[in-house]
């Protein structure tokens, strides 16, 4: 039952975050949380997040705009080893706070109700008409790099502060997927790195065979998400992109992922 529910969980993911560049980690890890430990579901889930994203390099990787990739890219992938470095080295924060629903105890922890807030703010932009054709201008793109690269090394979610920025560069709809994709899989590689130790002692090896099921569902979703491409416009993207930045940020400020 769990193959089921995690691949059928990566395909349809994988299809919506080829085109708003962000999600699959953040949704699917909680649901490998279902099944297994945490720090094995973040293993899992890391397999499956970077092999998806080796895939969408050689679909749409070419697409990359290469100045935004400078100056976008690499204070990302710098940052990404910092943020890595702290979560390893620093005492767990203490929750904010914590609630009961439904039955279940969540809390909010203070990384993510602040990456929470911030996400609200970026997407907000893309709602609001007065922000609508306001762009970044490429001096603020190493600020974007540096703090989603962060992010990601600290909390693994980087995707959606990285979409914020980039979706506002001024690229196109191929140019924003592509550079998105680039700068993904070279930040995941550099935080999976950092994380190799850890991961090293969780057990990957008996769960080979729904590593390889969910990889390859959430490829097929990335495939049909590249095929629906020519027929999306830069404005679904923008609002795609500013519904899902709303939905992550309720769920990271609310303890739910």
């Amino acid at each position: 039952m769990e193959i089921f529910i995690i691949s059928l969980t990566a395909f349809l993911v994988a299809i919506l975050t080829f085109f708003s560049g962000f999600g699959l980690g953040t949704i699917l890890t909680p649901v490998f949380m279902i099944f297994f430990p945490v720090d094995l579901a973040i293993a899992l889930t890391g397999v499956v997040h970077f092999f998806n994203n080796i895939f969408k390099l050689f679909l749409v990787g070419r697409n990359g705009d290469k100045q935004v990739l400078i100056r976008f890219g690499i204070p990302a992938v710098i940052a990404a080893f910092a943020g890595s470095w702290v979560l390893l080295n620093i005492t767990d924060l203490e929750p904010l706070f914590s609630y009961e629903m439904f039955g279940r105890s969540f809390e909010v922890e203070p990384v993510k109700f602040i990456i929470s807030i911030l996400l609200i703010i970026f997407a907000s932009m893309d709602l609001i008409p007065y922000f609508q054709n306001l762009t970044f201008g490429k001096e603020k793109l190493p600020i974007g790099g540096a703090l989603s690269g962060f992010f990601g090394g600290l909390s693994g979610n980087q995707g959606a502060l990285r979409s914020a920025f980039l979706i506002k560069a001024g690229l196109s709809k191929e140019a924003f997927i592509g550079t998105a994709v680039v700068v993904s899989t070279f930040v995941d590689f550099t935080r999976l790195s950092v994380y190799a130790t850890r991961f090293a002692q969780t057990d990957l090896i008996d769960n080979i065979q729904l590593v390889t099921i969910a990889t390859l569902s959430a490829i097929a979703g990335a495939y049909l998400g590249n095929k629906l491409l020519k027929k999306v416009t830069l404005k679904f993207l923008q609002v795609t992109v500013a519904i899902m930045l709303i939905v992550i940020s309720v769920a990271l400020g609310a303890g739910w992922i």
